[in-house]
């Protein structure tokens, strides 16, 4: 591998450690836990691994002699930054508990697993990925272990191999399916331990246990340093309005964390469009507002943030996909020609969806009815919502301007940022934060835990001050509808109207909407003052009242 000036440098780097993960490391276990919802259904379903307690790792004197293992490694769905020191962590622990220790990293993801694709992980590889970002040192996969075969067929290699234990790197869905391994090994005495990890930038992650999944703090601050640039450009040129989507479909925390650190001029929440049961006119509306009263101090410039699930958290347009969605699982719909498909769809939606699809630009119409996912479902992140609400935006200041109510000038520029965060070189907190995951996940195997996901948290203190742990991963569960059927999964975190966060942004959205309050972060820093290079986001510190 060929490696930048930056990348040789970071490689020096040495984590930050909790001080109960550093020298001898002793487990101290709280009270019983109980899922978030639907307990009678949980306990039901996972006998074997519900209820067990809440797990710290604390300092000891007494020195532990560790037997040899070998565990197994697996990077599962999109990329965050981190993910290699999660590995790095893990690896490094297990080398200190026994020389002898073992890690193989199974390839793509789950699939791997399944496949029986694998690398054994040496020191060599391990160096080369130290404080890097992307997941391309065994790359990653959506691959779901969900079915009996899919489990066997894992048991196989793993006892091949010799493994005690897979750790599971990934978001909600990723680690339910953890869950779900570990109770199957547990309920036929495999003697296989699953542990999982926190992973999504999206920030949907987290509840009283997990204060935040890695990524989000890296990839929130690179696409804030990019939002940062575009405003200092519009307040230079002072012609245009940027419309940027961000990641997030199904919570918009990286649009809030995004919009407290930069200050743009407009923000929209998911969450709260959801809430106030707004339309995509009342959406439109408030922007064109925004735009004409700072038109009107001669300031013909800003930028807007919409989260990239924005969509599906309109209830008329949820209602319309829905439609949309059932109408073109028909047979009939695979027989409608191109030219003719937006015709046959007026003419078969109800009256009330037909309306909002007719006001669509036929582009965003167009948009709404291609390629469904493999669930059958509109692919939200394919829509360009940024160039629908600029589009629909500036209709609607024409029609002001014939009416005398708008007198500037509007002109559009649109960006989405997305892959560009997910494998950014992981900032110092979360290079910190999940190297201590891997090593709190090595600490739980050779403590015999199983069913748990490795957590950390206090992170808003120096990185000695964090606590380490584990938490029994039925305990974030609830029952919800997946397609079509009620199904054990980790409840997600959306953006909460009532937190910190977002009051925050709702007490000073008014200001930098009419004036140009714009904050320009600049790149990730790796060396220098601690305020500079180790802070978390800014949501955490609000979440965490500091």
């Amino acid at each position: 591998m060929e490696k930048s000036a930056l990348q040789i440098a970071r490689a020096a780097y040495q984590p930050k450690l909790p001080a109960g993960l550093r020298g001898n490391v002793s487990i101290k276990e709280g009270e019983p836990t109980q899922s978030v919802g639907d307990q009678e259904e949980i306990k039901k379903l996972f006998p074997n691994t519900y209820g067990m307690p809440l797990a710290e790792f604390v300092p000891t004197n007494e020195k532990k002699e560790y037997a040899p293992m070998n565990i197994g490694i697996i990077l599962s769905g999109g990329q965050a930054p981190g993910g290699h020191n999660v590995i790095c962590g893990l690896y490094d622990e297990l080398k200190k508990q026994n020389p002898a220790n073992k890690l193989y990293g199974f390839l793509m993801g789950p699939g791997g697993l399944v496949d029986h694709k694998y690398i054994e992980l040496t020191d060599a590889i391990i160096d080369d990925y130290r404080n890097t970002g992307g997941f391309d040192m065994i790359g990653s996969g959506r691959t779901k272990l969900e079915e009996e075969d899919q489990f066997e067929s894992g048991l196989k290699i793993i006892r091949e191999l010799g493994i005690k234990a897979v750790v599971i790197i990934g978001g909600d869905d990723s680690n339910t399916n953890a869950c779900v391994l570990a109770e199957y090994y547990a309920a036929h005495n495999c003697g296989v331990q699953v542990i999982g990890c926190p992973k999504t930038i999206d920030g949907d992650l987290k509840n009283d246990q997990i204060e935040t999944s890695f990524g989000f703090d890296t990839a929130c601050k690179t696409y804030a340093e990019v939002i940062g640039n575009i405003q200092r450009d519009a307040n230079s040129a002072r012609k245009y309005w940027h419309f940027i989507k961000l990641m997030g479909r199904s919570a918009s925390h990286i649009a809030l964390e995004c919009a407290l650190q930069c200050q743009p001029n407009v923000c929209i929440i998911s969450e709260e469009v959801e809430a106030k049961n707004q339309t995509l006119d009342d959406i439109v509306t408030y922007i064109a507002e925004i735009v004409a009263k700072r038109a009107a101090n001669g300031n013909n410039f800003g930028t807007v943030l919409i989260p990239e699930g924005l969509i599906e958290f309109i209830p008329a347009m949820k209602k319309l996909i829905a439609e949309l969605n059932d109408l073109l699982a028909t047979p009939e719909a695979a027989t409608v020609a191109a030219a003719e498909q937006r015709a046959w769809i007026l003419g078969k939606l109800s009256k009330e969806n037909a309306a909002i699809y007719e006001s669509l630009p036929e582009g965003v119409a167009k948009q709404l009815t291609m390629e469904r996912d493999p669930h059958g479902n509109v692919q939200v992140s394919l829509i360009e919502t940024e160039k629908l609400l600029s589009e629909m935006v500036g209709n609607k200041l024409a029609a002001w301007k014939k009416e005398g109510k708008f007198v500037g000038k509007f002109s559009a520029q649109h960006h989405f940022f997305g892959y560009e965060g997910r494998c950014a070189a992981p900032s110092n907190y979360d290079a910190d934060y999940c190297y201590a995951l891997g090593t709190s996940a090595a600490q739980l195997v050779a403590n015999g835990k199983t069913g748990y996901m490795a957590i950390v948290k206090n992170t808003t203190a120096p990185a000695e001050q964090w606590v380490a742990g584990g938490v029994p991963i039925t305990m974030m569960m609830n029952m919800e509808r997946r397609n079509g059927k009620m199904k054990p999964v980790i409840k997600k975190a959306l953006v909460r109207l009532d937190g910190a966060p977002f009051k925050k942004f709702a007490e000073h959205r008014a200001e930098w909407a009419e004036k140009t309050c714009f904050v320009y972060p600049g790149p990730i820093q790796y060396w220098g003052p601690s305020e500079v290079c180790d802070q978390c986001t800014a949501t955490l510190k609000l979440e965490q009242g500091k």
